[in-house]
């Protein structure tokens, strides 16, 4: 599966607020942090992409609202990671200038949890203080469970106004259609073996189609995403991201901030000319 068919970057007119791009280099010299809130369940995958991200494979700090640092219990154990504030803020010490926030987004399911999580959007979408402003969103859909939470990234994209800040849908766990691949081969009749052998291309081709339904879905949401793309062997150590971040600097580049991404990423995200 080439970078073509991983990443879709697509542009809608429907901000009614915008940064002034002739203020946008004014914005990115005050801006000291790059920060992006990441929505998705648990076991969605997201830690792992946001440690691929930083090129690190520790677990992340956690300060408060307030600046101060959460207890190491708050990070080890699932349980009480599950209950991590909206408002926290995750660094990794190996890229201190990229600050991310975990949305448990609707994984309770609950409407307090989505209305929490509605004003955390507007509230740092459209605040004075640049440097809390948050730049992107990745909302992540887990292709082991993505029933679940395509219903939910409808509601989040047909309610929710993101303004200047673009959101990019990522596809996770794609690895975990090649054993659907493989059965579904053996299923038609081939050997175990065989159908082992040819399960990565026709797993490519799954998670390709499963690209195209989500697109096919939110593009008539009130809001729909900005970009698109999947992700794989995240769980592999040096993993690259580089179409995440691409994708990224590329829809911000419409506000002119895709080089304060750019300049936080040097040692992961090149520049096409970098690249040639």
């Amino acid at each position: 599966m080439n970078e073509k068919s991983l990443t879709t970057v697509t542009s809608t007119s429907r901000l009614p607020y915008r940064l002034d791009p002739s203020k946008a280099q004014e914005h990115t010299n005050h801006i000291r942090r790059f920060r992006i809130l990441v929505m998705g369940r648990t076991n969605a995958g997201k830690t792992t992409i946001l440690q691929r991200v930083c090129n690190t494979t520790e677990q992340p700090e956690i300060f408060n609202g307030k600046g101060e640092r959460v207890g190491p219990t708050v990070v080890e154990g699932r349980q009480q990671r599950d209950y991590r504030n909206i408002e926290d803020e995750l660094v990794f010490r190996s890229n201190a200038k990229i600050v991310f926030h975990d949305s448990r987004g609707f994984e309770a399911g609950s409407e307090e949890q989505f209305k929490m999580m509605k004003k955390f959007v507007t509230d740092r979408a459209n605040t004075s203080k640049l440097d809390k402003r948050i730049h992107a969103i990745w909302f992540c859909i887990p292709l082991n469970d993505s029933h679940r939470m395509v219903m939910a990234a409808e509601r989040f994209f047909d309610e929710c106004d993101t303004g200047h800040v673009p959101v990019i849908v990522v596809l996770t766990k794609a690895d975990t259609l090649t054993l659907d691949a493989v059965q579904k081969l053996m299923n038609k009749g081939m050997s175990i073996d065989g159908a082992v052998k040819e399960a990565a291309e026709v797993a490519n081709k799954m998670v390709d189609a499963s690209l195209v339904r989500v697109k096919d879905l939110l593009k008539g949401n009130r809001f729909p995403p900005k970009g698109y793309l999947s992700l794989t062997r995240m769980q592999t150590e040096g993993a690259d991201c580089t179409p995440l971040l691409t994708c990224t600097r590329n829809v911000l580049e419409e506000e002119r901030l895709g080089q304060l991404l750019t300049s936080t990423q040097q040692s992961n995200l090149l520049s096409p000319n970098d690249a040639a």
